[in-house]
């Protein structure tokens, strides 16, 4: 087998064979096919796409390039939730241990921010001294013991797909289908997970801007999830503005403790139930996502989830304290209101750019080595639908350094539309996908 027979036969229009797809992958892992043969081949399934089969055949050999997690020695069904990504998403962290606490493992694999987006492991890390960087042996002890734990990707868990999504940022081969979906399931799998939930994004501040290029994205995970052997829902929803009020890592964590203490913004409650519905549902805790929903709600105001965090916390180095006096966690040293221009109704709030706002403030990264200040953000006054009168404050910036502060104050400006009429509202689910 040569890796330019294979490549030409993708380029072609043809089919790959599972054996055929594994060479590539394999090879390119180990370091025997070079970047500039999987570039032309991650190129030519951007054009051609690929089947079914042949993304099963893919997202297995990523997953099967590094160790699959043995969870088998903790009883019941394990559950894990997806996002694709977005502004103010928050959601893992009231969720993962909400969802424990009513019952179900939730071994979550989580990543860290880049471009607008924030990332979950970023928003732990506000806490002082919680670790995302455990071993997998310490993971498993952990969820044996309180049904959640949350790290990021070890060096052990799919080494194919830390390769081919370097590879794919620098060869404009990011927006494939297929390669986003062996992405996913590849790291999703490895958790050891019997179920899975997908949060797939759409609007401005998404990965997926078009409600057509979600569904077919959401379909895909959903299908080829199946064909591999796991339960699987997808859940379409609304990033046409940011999530929650709070844009930033420690700004974004106290919203998060506000759901665990049974208050906080509708959306994020609205959200974290119905992700927390299903993946009980999967995890067959419940028979029904009516009782998943009045389970989930039970957790957050009887104080369940909230416990179930602090043991996370505990258990994962951090500092407790910080969790029951949110006082003590670090805040910047100023902050600056951004001033309506005109009197009106909030008609928009293009989220993408509030998330490179926050990003100008220092809260994201650029690249991937980028330091960040967990303490920075954006907290917003105003929400679509919202009234507001000229010179009131639209949102506040929370920062530390002057330098940044004007060019992220007039992002905040252009991110925001206001007009005459009340806007129709948008529901936050769009759309729930079983299977085709």
């Amino acid at each position: 087998m040569r890796p330019q027979d294979i490549i030409k036969k993708k380029r072609e229009g043809g089919t790959l064979s599972q054996q055929e797809i594994q060479f590539l992958i394999d090879g390119y892992t180990s370091g025997k096919i070079p970047d500039y043969q999987l570039s032309a081949f991650t190129m030519a399934l951007f054009f051609q796409g690929a089947t079914r089969e042949e993304t099963v055949a893919l997202t297995h050999s990523m997953l099967h390039s590094g160790i699959v997690v043995d969870l088998s020695t903790i009883p019941g069904r394990k559950v894990d939730k997806h996002s694709t990504g977005g502004v103010g998403d928050k959601i893992s962290i009231p969720l993962a241990p909400a969802v424990a606490a009513a019952g179900v493992c939730v071994p979550m694999l989580s990543g860290r921010g880049l471009g607008h987006t924030g990332g979950t492991l970023d928003k732990l890390e506000s806490i002082p001294g919680f670790r995302v960087d455990i071993s997998l042996d310490r993971y498993v002890e952990i969820l044996q013991q309180i049904r959640v734990c949350m790290i990021g990707q070890t060096h052990d868990i799919a080494p194919a797909d830390k390769k081919l999504y370097a590879l794919r940022d620098v060869t404009a081969t990011v927006e494939s289908i297929p390669l986003i979906t062996g992405s996913i399931l590849s790291k999703k799998l490895a958790e050891g997970i019997d179920g899975l939930v997908f949060d797939v994004k759409v609007g401005s501040g998404a990965f997926m801007k078009t409600y057509d290029d979600a569904l077919k994205l959401a379909q895909n995970l959903v299908d080829i999830g199946r064909m591999m052997g796991k339960d699987t829902v997808a859940l379409l929803t609304d990033m046409e503005q940011p999530l929650g009020y709070c844009v930033g890592n420690t700004l974004e964590m106290l919203e998060s403790l506000d759901v665990l203490r049974g208050g906080g913004p509708d959306d994020v409650v609205q959200l974290t139930v119905e992700l927390g519905a299903y993946m009980l549902k999967l995890g067959r805790s419940v028979d029904s996502i009516e009782a998943g929903r009045q389970k989930m709600s039970q957790v957050l105001a009887d104080g369940s989830a909230l416990e179930q965090f602090l043991q996370l916390v505990k258990l994962q180095g951090g500092d407790p304290d910080v969790i029951m006096q949110p006082e003590r966690f670090r805040r910047t040293a100023h902050q600056q209101a951004v001033l309506a221009s005109r009197t009106g109704y909030i008609q928009s709030i293009n989220s993408e750019e509030v998330g490179i706002a926050s990003m100008m403030l220092g809260a994201g990264r650029e690249r991937v080595d980028t330091v960040i200040d967990h303490a920075v953000g954006i907290v917003l006054k105003k929400k679509v639908g919202d009234n507001i009168l000229k010179g009131e404050p639209l949102c506040f910036l929370e920062y530390n350094d002057d330098a940044r502060l004007q060019e992220a104050s007039r992002k905040m400006e252009e991110a925001y539309s206001i007009g005459d009429c009340l806007p129709e509202k948008r529901p936050l689910i769009l759309e729930v996908l079983t299977h085709s």
